[in-house]
């Protein structure tokens, strides 16, 4: 079973910046690692597109291929930990 994380975020946003702790965090308590896309509106078009974003911070979680949680907005610590043992 092959759990991704991905963190989307982008320069200037402030909750994006709030957030990056609490994503460092969740990666030491649940030995994991969050793969961290900083993206564009202008240049990041495709990401955007294939991801469906709308905001930022957005945490996609995808299981074997799939995607089985998405938290778009600041989320906590404890959100992400639970969300992520779940899938584990």
């Amino acid at each position: 079973m092959a759990l991704r994380i991905l963190y989307f975020s982008q320069e200037g946003c402030m909750a994006c910046e709030e957030q990056e702790p609490i994503i460092a965090e969740v990666e030491k308590d649940c030995n994991v690692n969050v793969e961290r896309i900083s993206i564009s509106p202008r240049e990041s078009r495709e990401v955007i597109r294939d991801y469906r974003l709308t905001v930022t911070p957005t945490i996609v979680v995808i299981r074997d291929g799939a995607e089985v949680e998405r938290f778009e907005g600041l989320v906590y610590r404890e959100q992400m930990d639970e969300a992520i043992r779940r899938h584990l």
